[in-house]
């Protein structure tokens, strides 16, 4: 089985910084780190590869300096990186981002595209199912368990999964080639090895550009984002926070006496 896990190298949270003019992250200076959501998308895949064989190859877009997510990634196990990198991709917005990764997958084949269900600093969740739209292939969105797979080159294969509801959760299957984001019930996370260290230090990592994924510099980056930042602030402070006093009966009663006055209800 030929599996892709798209990952993302973010911000430490503890160390977001905004630029205010351009409304997009700062991220020369800022510690990274794997977006954690994605850890659980290298497992699962590394899990389905364990099981079924096959190869897995971790898939970025950034600077130079996102290799570092993807040599990570392969101390991890996961068995190549391929690095989707060039100026004309800053910027990007979900939709510009969706349509490098796209490019790349398309580019080098896959039967499953594992996903986190979204990154931590951007929390949009749109990337994973955007990039099945543009693959023109299923996707299952917030899976937490993976009941079975299965690939037959021949009748193209499938895989069956739980995804997380509102109220409780679906079993779904999906003819291959098929995308998934996962969540973090689905699995934990193995550690790097030494020996996973050891190769991913010498690991050669792939690097792709727009022109070399079938696309232009007015379709990606900057120029291809329909999405704008227009304005950042820091929220208003709360005030006028009051503590409602005595048993619930009576919390309730003043609570919709003072919505009442309000002309809340």
């Amino acid at each position: 089985m030929r599996i892709a896990v798209c990952i993302k190298q973010v911000p430490d949270t503890a160390e977001v910084k905004i630029n205010r003019e351009t409304g997009t992250l700062v991220r020369e200076g800022v510690p990274s780190i794997i977006n954690p959501y994605d850890m659980h998308a290298i497992e699962a895949a590394l899990g389905l590869r364990d099981a079924l064989g096959g190869k897995v190859t971790a898939i970025t877009m950034g600077p130079p300096q996102a290799e570092a997510a993807l040599r990570e990634a392969i101390s991890m196990g996961v068995d190549d990186g391929l690095l989707v990198t060039g100026r004309e991709f800053a910027g990007a917005d979900t939709l510009a981002t969706s349509r490098a990764l796209s490019g790349a997958i398309r580019a080098i084949g896959a039967d499953l595209i594992v996903c986190g269900k979204q990154a931590i600093d951007g929390d949009t969740a749109q990337v994973g199912p955007e990039v099945a739209e543009f693959l023109d292939i299923p996707h299952v969105s917030y899976v937490r368990k993976i009941i079975e797979a299965e690939i037959d080159h021949e009748a193209r294969g499938s895989i069956k999964v739980e995804r997380l509801m509102d109220e409780g959760v679906d079993v779904v299957q999906a003819e291959l080639p098929a995308l998934i984001t996962v969540v973090r019930e689905l699995n934990t996370p193995r550690l790097p090895s030494l020996r996973g260290k050891i190769n991913a230090k010498k690991t050669e990592i792939k690097k792709l550009s727009a022109a070399e994924i079938g696309l232009t510099p007015e379709v990606v980056g900057f120029n291809g984002s329909p999405t704008q930042v227009k304005k950042i602030f820091t929220p208003a402070p709360r005030c006028g926070r009051r503590v409602l006093e005595g048993g619930l009966e009576e919390q309730v009663e003043a609570l919709v006496k003072e919505l009442m006055e309000k002309k809340c209800l």
